[in-house]
């Protein structure tokens, strides 16, 4: 951090401490709020979604050829296959918008080409089955549909888009990476091996973060009901692996890069979830700076406004996976528009705030700053026109 930055952090705390009225119930209540959805962020997620998320982001970064990483995902790679890969991720990995971030950074890193980086980071979080599945059971199979096809079209239009606006950048960096890569480098472990690893790293995180589905019977129910059953075989498998297959120096390094990003991440995120839990309090309540009813009222119809107000509402606000649908069966029934519905869902689980401070830390500000506009823009249209033709 350079000087001017530290002493302008200085001042902005002081600031606030010298002029936020601390006595006011609103200002106080929204402050413990925020406190209360960092407590939640911490025990839902950080365990057993962010910690296995930056186990295989430090993996990606350690044990993928980054050649190959450039091969089929830099900027010269087969758009079919990038973006096709990239933009049904989501398929598998049931996260929410914060813990696709260490892998994000990963493939990024390693020499991802930024559109197929940002298809997957809209994708990783907005194409959950489960989420698509219980939207439609719950809300309709129409936003159940418009979701799914939505969230695809997004991840490849905004992921070709991104790479079209900063495709010299891209270039540039490539030719960087290329120069980089050391031709010499000899793999230790087979295919068969490596593929292994990283689908028993995979298989951790989406047994770890399974949620409980509403119903009590069926196959989602099944599956959650023998998870940590399932992880904890993972694991063990995942012990043999490492002392089998790994030398004692790449287990070190692995750990070492795990850390890097953890150190990276983990403090913009918690920044981001107290910010966004005191101006908009937990999903479900009304503690917040920002009373829901306000929300509700600015939703109502399908105007460009209501639209365009859900897709930023739901950019900044913070979902957890699958926590958007009970929200929405709520602002539903207070009378918000389908339209406005459909663009928070497509905006939301891809979206908040602490997600764009850390994407910002990777990108920059400009890069971060274009993605976020593509989302809300295209989420406002996407809203505007499901909302004229399903009414």
């Amino acid at each position: 951090m350079k000087e001017y930055q530290k002493l302008t952090l200085i001042v902005a705390i002081f600031l606030a401490a010298y002029f936020i009225p601390f006595e006011s119930p609103l200002v106080g209540g929204a402050i413990i709020e925020a406190f209360h959805l960092l407590q939640e962020y911490a025990r839902e997620h950080v365990l057993f979604c962010l910690v296995p998320a930056f186990f295989i982001a430090g993996a990606i970064a350690n044990f993928i050829s980054q050649g190959a990483v450039i091969k089929y995902f830099g900027s010269g790679a087969s758009r079919i296959v990038a973006y096709s890969v990239a933009s049904v991720s989501g398929v598998i990995l049931a996260v929410c918008s914060c813990t696709v971030l260490p892998l994000f950074s990963g493939i990024y890193r390693r020499g991802a080409g930024l559109g197929p980086a940002c298809a997957f980071l809209y994708s990783g979080p907005a194409i959950n089955v489960l989420a698509i599945v219980l939207t439609a059971r719950v809300l309709g199979w129409e936003l159940g549909l418009a979701r799914a096809v939505g969230a695809v079209i997004f991840a490849v239009v905004i992921g070709l888009l991104m790479a079209f606006f900063y495709r010299k950048d891209d270039q540039n960096r490539l030719a960087s990476q290329m120069a980089g890569i050391d031709e010499d480098q000899t793999e230790t472990r087979s295919p068969g091996q490596n593929f292994l690893f990283f689908l028993t790293l995979v298989l951790i995180l989406i047994f770890a973060t399974w949620s409980q589905p509403a119903e009590p019977a069926g196959f989602y129910n099944a599956l959650y009901t023998v998870k940590w059953p399932v992880v904890f075989a993972l694991l063990n498998f995942l012990a043999f692996i490492l002392v089998k297959w790994f030398k004692q120096e790449e287990r070190k390094d692995w750990v070492n890069t795990t850390w890097d990003f953890a150190k990276q991440i983990l403090p913009l995120l918690f920044a981001g979830v107290l910010v966004a839990g005191f101006l908009m309090g937990r999903p479900g309540t009304d503690a917040g700076l920002i009373p829901v009813r306000y929300i509700e009222a600015l939703v109502g119809g399908n105007s460009l406004r209501a639209n365009l107000v859900a897709s930023v509402v739901g950019a900044f606000m913070y979902f957890a996976t699958l926590t958007e649908i009970p929200i929405l069966q709520g602002l539903l029934g207070a009378g918000m528009g389908r339209g406005p519905a459909l663009a928070l869902l497509l905006a939301g689980p891809a979206l908040s705030l602490p997600n764009m401070l850390v994407i910002r830390s990777v990108l920059g500000t400009q890069k971060t700053a274009i993605f976020v506009l593509l989302v809300v823009v295209m989420a406002t249209a996407s809203g505007m026109i499901f909302g004229n033709i399903v009414l």
